[in-house]
């Protein structure tokens, strides 16, 4: 029998690569919704933006984090699943065979949190188990046919509890005051397919507390005024925070669809979630890929047009102007294509200048 070492970091390209395609696919989905006529391969991709976005793209590269932690060839299956459930997702193939896909890598993604928690009993670990069953419950919902509105909650609460439990670990003196707001904004997703209003007003209130929390607490507030690499992450961590503090502020009058629901979750999952991304994308990368990343003071460049990109998309959106929420969708493309590109090619260049985690 062919025996195929899925640990391996030949074989861990190209799981990562397809689910970078799951988000440009992801991205051009959005852009076409906006009313930008590209090719797609389907209609797929603009049906299940969010889906390709959060449980295909970040499944992901967020599995195979873990799966190079664990050291274990089984945690593979977790972004293995991910990247090749969406990216049959994207191309039209059968319903149910995406889903099964999705739910199987979240379910061996909801395992490997499992183990972290009784390996470690801490309560970073629970937080971070808990985004994890978040992911398996959204990805398995969405199997037996529940909308994306309805799942976005528990899709966005995967990312925050995972961001959080990591932010738990670097932020002594403050875990339990973290791990409550997290666990509040997962308990408000939850509320969301029964009682819109109740849910979005409880995981509102959290993430604005949340945010502010994070931003007098977080040691990376005390390290924006610092160069390289450390500098740089510092600076994503805080803008981050201050778009999860404006997501929070907007969600409790965002309804399941419409410009102000397109606001709110684009401050969340671009201004904060992304910001994360690039602040960590020089100390992820390397790993899961297996040689060092150069860091570039034009990193800096990406950061800055998520800024712009996206408080042009918030205006459009809040003042009704289509054609600035166009723009804004595009700089969004492009800030995304930015990144990806000065990733590439930080990694290609190799000796990288690596820093603590911030």
């Amino acid at each position: 029998m062919l025996h195929i070492p899925l640990s391996s970091p030949r074989l861990r390209l190209p799981i990562l690569i397809s689910g970078m395609a799951c988000l440009l696919l992801g991205v051009a989905g959005g852009l076409w919704r906006l009313g930008l006529e590209i090719p797609l391969p389907d209609t797929q991709p603009a049906t299940f933006h969010g889906a390709l976005m959060v449980a295909a793209f970040f499944g992901t590269v967020i599995g195979l984090e873990r799966a190079v932690e664990s050291g274990s060839r089984l945690a593979f299956l977790a972004p293995f699943g991910a990247a090749t459930g969406g990216l049959a997702m994207a191309f039209g193939l059968p319903g149910w065979l995406s889903g099964a896909l999705l739910a199987g890598g979240a379910l061996v993604f909801a395992l490997l949190g499992w183990r972290g928690w009784k390996q470690q009993g801490s309560l970073p670990s629970a937080v971070a188990l808990g985004g994890a069953l978040c992911l398996l419950g959204a990805n398995g919902l969405w199997w037996w046919g529940w909308l994306t509105s309805e799942l976005v909650g528990l899709w966005f609460s995967f990312l925050l509890l995972t961001i959080t439990a990591e932010r738990m670990e670097l932020t002594p003196g403050a875990p339990r005051c973290f791990a409550l707001l997290a666990a509040t904004t997962a308990l408000g997703a939850m509320m969301l397919p029964f009682h819109w209003r109740t849910g979005t007003a409880v995981m509102g209130v959290a993430l604005v507390l949340l945010a502010i929390c994070l931003l007098r607490l977080d040691p990376a507030r005390s390290k924006t005024g610092a160069s390289g690499l450390s500098g740089f992450t510092a600076r994503c961590l805080v803008s981050g925070y201050v778009w999860l503090g404006i997501g929070g502020a907007l969600l409790p009058f965002a309804g399941p669809a419409g410009p102000h629901y397109d606001a709110a979750l684009h401050a969340l999952l671009l201004g904060f979630v992304f910001a994360m991304v690039f602040g960590h994308a020089p100390l992820v990368f390397p790993g899961i890929i297996g040689r060092p990343m150069a860091y570039s003071p034009l990193f800096f460049s990406h950061l800055l047009a998520l800024q712009a990109s996206l408080l042009l998309c918030l205006a459009g959106d809040l003042l009704d102007k289509p054609d600035w929420r166009l723009w804004g969708g595009i700089g969004n493309a492009i800030t995304l294509a930015l990144f990806l590109t000065l990733t590439a090619r930080a990694l290609l260049q190799g000796n990288g200048s690596t820093a603590p985690r911030t």
